[in-house]
């Protein structure tokens, strides 16, 4: 099973904002996924972000 985190946990996570944290997603650093009006980020993509880093 995928573990997903809400935008705003992953803000506090990685200590960014909601506008560095879009930036992310939009150039696919960080998966997401859509599920009715949320938007979910994947956790396995935000330990891959923080371990290239």
């Amino acid at each position: 099973m995928t573990k997903l985190i809400s935008i705003n946990d992953t803000c506090r996570i990685l200590g960014v904002g909601k506008t560095t944290t879009y930036k992310l997603i939009n150039q696919g650093k960080l998966a997401t996924v859509h599920i009715g009006r949320r938007n979910l980020v994947v956790v396995a993509s935000i330990r891959k972000l923080v371990e290239a880093a």
